[in-house]
């Protein structure tokens, strides 16, 4: 009998950002009001689902967006730096900020395929993998959340779907709080989901936001 397992990437909901900065890794970005009630909408997504495992990026807004599954379902958030954001060597800055005429992004855009301005799409994807193996493992015959960000959930589903790494940041179909599932027979992937559990939610009615 063939033993089914799918594991789930949840991106991490809205965080407090009123002033526009590409925050990354940084501490202190949490989730705002409406991003709490993402995370609400993600947990009455998975409910019913037989939910073994549950890890999670060790950053406050991804932290924070597990919590209310962590209580849910009565397992423990276990924090897997593996999850965590990409590296951005442009974080800190204001988004209102990039352009051709500051220095700082010319200096790191030259090569938009590694990314020159970050962590490598395949190191990226090594990472994530291993997490997706490993809590595939751990959930046997049943179901795993992992929750994480943009950059890392987009990369690793084009990987999966044998697709190049590179790509247009506004073209990634990962919104806030949007499951990605990844359905296993045994140790084949035999397909890949998306839901946005929280569609109306989104600012401005917005589904796809470049971002973390």
């Amino acid at each position: 009998m063939t033993t089914t397992t799918v594991v789930h990437l949840l991106r991490h909901g809205e965080v407090h950002n009123p002033a526009g900065v590409l925050y990354g890794r940084l501490p202190g970005y949490h989730l705002n009001e409406n991003g709490v009630r993402m995370a609400e909408f993600a947990v009455d997504w998975f409910s019913g689902r037989d939910i073994a495992v549950l890890r999670t990026s060790p950053l406050e807004r991804a932290r924070e967006t597990a919590e209310p599954l962590s209580k849910a379902f009565g397992l423990d958030a276990e924090v897997d730096e593996r999850l965590v954001e990409a590296e951005n060597h442009l974080q800190g800055m204001v988004l209102g900020s990039w352009s051709l005429g500051n220095l700082k992004v010319v200096r790191r855009a030259y090569n938009p395929f590694r990314p020159s301005w970050g962590e490598p799409y395949s190191a990226i994807v090594e990472r994530m993998v291993e997490t997706v193996k490993a809590v595939r493992k751990e959930a046997w015959g049943r179901e795993a959340v992992c929750v994480s960000h943009q950059l890392p959930i987009w990369i690793t589903r084009r990987a999966a779907e044998r697709k190049r790494l590179w790509h247009r940041p506004d073209h990634r179909q990962c919104g806030l709080a949007s499951v990605t599932s990844f359905t296993f027979e045994e140790r084949k992937l035999v397909s890949v989901g998306y839901s946005e559990p929280a569609a109306s939610l989104y600012p401005t009615g917005r589904t796809t936001t470049a971002g973390a």
